[in-house]
């Protein structure tokens, strides 16, 4: 006898959906597992029913979903390292473990994620740097795994939850410090333009230099992709260059740390001749020489109200947005410009 929902009516059986799109039970259970075995068009149009009818395994029990699944698009980093850290110690407070997934790009998982997570169905999944299409939402939704973003490449859907950091007022801080410091040559290096989180700490960066009075030099605003290669090379373009900054604003401490390894190269001592600033406090930044001054980014907090989150969802349907505030933490690695380069 089917179960009823809450407005009365009967919510819709496998069978039912079956019968309406012409296909057996077992392709229908096929496509809600994330199983082989069915042509594109069945499974469209499997899903599109699925949809129609509201479907949905909530209130099911699901003995199998004893994990979280955390998506990145690279495992490389210390950055990703605490966000694992975060997770993993609140899912061994409810007795789960964590799922490392690589995939995609910086936006979405690639295409094959999504049938693999269909078919391992976890308790649910945070996904790093990234969102998804319409129909990998749709897709989640009617198998009951709720999911969350953190720091979203883009302005999610207003379904979407997410948790992010205060971008703006990161940039802005770290960029006050250098100028309450004296310096007023000050380039940034960004991370990727069509990352909400990168242009909101460029955004954050203008209004300080704006609200100082100062103007920024052509070529003082690079982007590059948040690691440590483009850290380096545009560290060594800003070095290099005709007009060589005192202050240099890293969107991330792994860029920083490719800044400390282009001024070594070139013989620029660090904070004597570059203050360097980064942002995120991964923990190489207090071990680094010098130690990095940067934006205290809440890495590791992150995760776990992300992990929270995702776990709430499980019972309530409402998305949240969350957003955790930024801290200026200042080491060793920024001082005032040198002597010769004081405006008068």
């Amino acid at each position: 006898m089917p179960t009823s929902s809450a407005d009365g009516a009967a919510r819709p059986t496998l069978s039912r959906v079956a019968a309406e799109t012409a296909v057996s039970i077992s392709t229908v259970s096929k496509v809600l597992n994330g199983r082989a075995g069915v042509s594109l068009a069945t499974r469209e149009r499997v899903e599109s029913a699925l949809q129609a009818h509201g479907y949905s395994r909530r209130n099911q029990v699901q003995p199998s979903a004893q994990f979280i699944e955390l998506v990145f698009s690279r495992i490389d980093s210390s950055w990703a390292l605490e966000m694992i850290i975060g997770a993993e110690r609140v899912a061994r407070e409810v007795g789960m473990s964590v799922l490392l997934t690589e995939t995609g790009d910086r936006h979405s998982p690639g295409p094959e994620w999504v049938s693999g997570v269909l078919a391992r169905q976890p308790a649910g999944v945070i996904l790093m740097f990234s969102d998804l299409s319409r129909e990998d939402r749709r897709m989640l939704g009617t198998r009951d795994i709720p999911f969350v973003v953190i720091d979203p490449a883009g302005d999610p859907a207003a379904d979407v939850a997410s948790v992010g950091t205060a971008n703006w007022s990161g940039g802005f801080m770290a960029t006050r410090h250098l100028v309450e410091l004296g310096h007023t040559d000050i380039a940034i290096i960004t991370g990727p333009d069509d990352m909400l989180c990168s242009t909101a700490r460029l955004s954050g960066f203008r209004a300080a230099m704006d609200a100082a009075g100062l103007s920024v030099p052509d070529g003082f605003v690079v982007s590059g992709d948040f690691h440590h290669e483009d850290g380096l090379e545009r560290g060594r373009e800003l070095l290099g260059g005709e007009r060589r900054p005192t202050a240099i604003f890293a969107g991330s401490d792994l860029q920083a740390f490719g800044v400390y390894e282009a001024a070594r190269e070139r013989g620029v001592a660090i904070p004597e001749e570059l203050s360097v600033v980064g942002f995120d406090d991964i923990r190489p930044a207090a071990w680094a020489g010098p130690p990095l001054t940067t934006v205290r980014a809440q890495l590791t907090e992150m995760a776990d109200a992300a992990t929270r989150l995702v776990l709430r969802m499980r019972r309530e349907t409402t998305p949240e947005r969350i957003e955790l505030a930024t801290r200026l933490i200042v080491r060793s690695s920024t001082a005032g410009p040198p002597a010769q380069q004081v405006p008068s």
